[in-house]
């Protein structure tokens, strides 16, 4: 069966996409712990981390890492939070979100989102990908 983010993937439910190319996409969680929260998922389901082929992780944690440069920018953060939890969706996912302490490492703390606001997180993640440089990869 399919996870969630298969089907986010495969555009049968919507999804907030800033990153995508051959392996790995990136969009942002309906449940942020701060504004930008994004999940960066293989394509390939893959349950566990300890499982995944050590190139596509490394793989997402590039991507990861380029999602983080954004988040700090563009919300003037002095941290980029990065967590594998795994425990709420059987498909591997690195969070990636702008940190300002320790308890924004919480995602039991997460919360549905605005709509409207999550729309303006997504542009403005994708914006500061672009002027990174990383726009081949950031969907319009």
């Amino acid at each position: 069966m399919a996870s969630i983010f298969s089907k986010i993937i495969a555009g049968e439910i919507p999804g907030r996409f800033v990153w995508e190319d051959e392996d790995v996409v990136a969009f942002l969680t309906i449940a942020p712990v701060a504004p930008g929260h994004t999940l960066v998922v293989p394509r390939k389901e893959v349950d566990q981390w300890q499982e995944v082929d050590p190139a596509l992780f490394t793989k997402c944690t590039d991507v990861a890492q380029k999602i983080g440069q954004a988040v700090r920018q563009g919300w003037d953060a002095p941290r980029a939070g990065l967590l594998i939890a795994g425990i709420e969706v059987p498909h591997l996912h690195l969070h990636v979100f702008p940190a300002w302490s320790i308890e924004g490492f919480d995602l039991s703390m997460a919360k549905p989102g605005d709509a409207d606001e999550l729309d303006a997180a997504a542009d403005r993640l994708r914006a500061t990908l672009r002027e990174l440089g990383f726009g081949e990869r950031v969907p319009d």
